[in-house]
C-alpha cells in the first residue's frame, strides 16, 4: 500500500508528476491519502477518472468530503458525528462504514441485475409492439393509418405491459446476500 500527505499530495497533483503518481498508485492494492484538503481530494479523485478511466467510488463523513463524492462515478456517504452534508450529497447513504461491504456486493449485484434486466423487458416489449404496427402496415396498404390511438399507446405503457417489471424490479434476487457476502468473486461479474 502507498500512503501519502496532504502536503506530499500537494506537490504530486501539478501537471509534471502526476503520470509518475498514476504509475505508482496502480501498482499498489491500497492508497490511503491522509491530511488532504477537499480539493486536493477532489482533484485526485478526477485525476484517476479521467486518466486511469476508472469507475470511481468515493466514500465520505463530513462535509470537507462533499467534492470528493460529487466529483467520483458513485458517491456514499456516512452518516455521523460530523454531519449530514456528506450523506445529502452522497448517491447512497449508510450509518456505518463496516455497512458498505454489504452495499457493494449485495446490494450492488442486485441493482446490476435488474436493472440490466429491466432494460431487456423493455427492449422486448418495444420491439413487440412495433413490430405489431409493422405488419399492421402491410394490411392498410402503407397508407400510414395508425393502428391505435395515443391513448392506447399510453395504457399499453401505463398499464399493462407495467407490473412485470415492478414485480421483477422489486422481488428478484438471482444470488442469496448470504452467497453474496461468501463469495465477493461474484462481484466481478
Amino acid at each position: 500500500g502507498l500512503v501519502i500527505d496532504g502536503r506530499t499530495l500537494e506537490h504530486v497533483l501539478h501537471d509534471s508528476l502526476q503520470n509518475i503518481f498514476l504509475e505508482l498508485t496502480e501498482k499498489c492494492r491500497a492508497v490511503v491519502c491522509c491530511r488532504a484538503t477537499p480539493l486536493q481530494k477532489s482533484v485526485l479523485v478526477r485525476l484517476v477518472r479521467n486518466k486511469l478511466k476508472a469507475m470511481t467510488l468515493a466514500v465520505g463523513d463530513g462535509a470537507n468530503d462533499v467534492s470528493m463524492i460529487q466529483v467520483a462515478d458513485t458517491g456514499v456517504g456516512i452518516s455521523g458525528q460530523e454531519g449530514m452534508q456528506a450523506v445529502m450529497a452522497s448517491d447512497f447513504a449508510i450509518s456505518q462504514f463496516r455497512h458498505l461491504r454489504k452495499l457493494l456486493l449485495v446490494h450492488g449485484h442486485w441493482c446490476y441485475t435488474r436493472l440490466t434486466n429491466m432494460v431487456l423487458y423493455y427492449f422486448y416489449k418495444n420491439v413487440a409492439y412495433v413490430n405489431l404496427l409493422f405488419w399492421y402496415q402491410f394490411f392498410c396498404g402503407f397508407s400510414g393509418t395508425s393502428m391505435t390511438d395515443s391513448w392506447i399507446l399510453i395504457l399499453f405503457n401505463l398499464l399493462f405491459t407495467s407490473v412485470p417489471p415492478i414485480i421483477y424490479g422489486v422481488l428478484d434476487k438471482d444470488v442469496p446476500a448470504e452467497i453474496l457476502m461468501q463469495l465477493p468473486q461474484l462481484y466481478m461479474m
